[in-house]
């Protein structure tokens, strides 16, 4: 939330709760992946947790964001060796996400000129 101040905006306090907690059982996947050196238990997660947050309008772009605040939390945790097994669950996850992104009806901010062009004017 640090990175995107407006998301304290965008949502209210049940949704930033449900961001948070969604954050946390990330966590836990990627330390399920970092445990058995299988980087898919993140990006499942993050193909089973795109469909929620598109029935719910939620912009991808929020959830890669989620990721990437995880990552740079992770260093008071891991140690600077485990810190290198994190990268790959947590770019799986991304991945999962950013592919997500590209499906029609994502919540994110649409090109203006792009939406006139479609539109024929």
């Amino acid at each position: 939330m640090d990175a995107d101040p407006t998301i304290e905006t965008r949502y209210d306090d049940a949704g930033q709760r449900q961001l948070l907690r969604d954050a946390t059982l990330l966590a836990d996947r990627v330390a399920l992946a970092i445990e058995t050196d299988r980087p898919d238990f993140a990006r499942e997660y993050a193909e089973w947790t795109a469909a929620v947050y598109r029935r719910l309008r939620t912009p991808m772009d929020d959830l890669v964001r989620l990721c990437e605040g995880l990552r740079s939390a992770l260093p008071s945790v891991l140690t600077p060796g485990e810190l290198t097994l994190a990268d790959p669950p947590i770019d799986a996850a991304i991945a999962a996400y950013r592919w997500h992104r590209r499906i029609a009806g994502d919540a994110r901010k649409k090109n203006a000129f792009l939406q006139f062009l479609y539109k024929g004017g």
